[in-house]
């Protein structure tokens, strides 16, 4: 059985939304360009940010109060590079197709946030799918992946409850306080990788990621490779 069809486990608090089913998918942004962490670092995609997620509002004067409280991405509005509002899944899909260009061979589309798992639903995946997309989702597992992705990347924040628990790669943003890696081993993930926070204190970060790695060598060290060269 693959990591996409073992169920996924659920509880209460991690209900998921109600599909994307008569309303538009609110999306950020879609662009290509190269993956730029993670296993899959340095692949072609076509990168697709749905707007919204569970942790913050995006707002600043929110980020204090957070569940996740350094998060480096804008995911409020519509209003980025191939961004808007797509009334079905086969509109979306067709945007992320014309992104892609000629060829058909190894179709990548990278879907994030945000969190994805607020909009992204079986009829996108099914869509993408149609036009030989491979599907890759990076979430931060409090709601239960939707059935049909072919790679699913969790990054767990500190103090949520993490209900996504199998997956192809495990990302730890570090250091984080109350997260504990020797716990995080025990989920069932193919990769475990260990990234610098992005943060004022950046180089104590990369110190801490590369310390982690060598302590515990079932973890790998992931750059943002795609911030040294300049990429969105």
């Amino acid at each position: 059985m693959s990591v996409q069809d073992r169920p996924s486990p659920r509880s209460p608090a991690a209900s998921r939304p109600s599909p994307a089913i008569g309303r538009a998918y609110a999306v950020k942004e879609c662009f290509l360009t190269l993956q730029g962490e993670g296993v899959q670092s340095g692949s072609r995609a076509v990168f697709l940010r749905f707007a919204g997620c569970n942790l913050w509002s995006g707002r600043e004067q929110d980020r204090a109060s957070a569940d996740c409280t350094f998060c480096d991405t804008d995911f409020v509005g519509t209003d980025g590079e191939g961004g808007g509002k797509f009334a079905s899944a086969d509109a979306l899909a067709g945007q992320v197709e014309s992104l892609w260009g000629a060829g058909r061979g190894r179709r990548l589309a990278v879907i994030t946030g945000g969190e994805p798992m607020l909009q992204l639903d079986s009829a996108l995946i099914d869509a993408l799918h149609a036009r030989e997309f491979r599907i890759a989702v990076e979430t931060n597992g409090t709601l239960p992946a939707t059935s049909g992705i072919d790679w699913i990347c969790v990054s767990p924040k500190a103090g949520t409850e993490v209900v996504q628990r199998h997956g192809n790669e495990l990302k730890l943003v570090w250091p984080q306080e109350g997260i504990d890696p020797t716990e995080l081993e025990t989920w069932e993930f193919e990769h475990f990788l260990v990234q610098p926070m992005d943060c004022a204190r950046r180089e104590e970060a990369v110190e801490a990621a590369v310390r982690l790695a060598m302590e515990r060598p079932k973890w790998r060290l992931s750059l943002q490779a795609h911030k040294v060269v300049g990429l969105p």
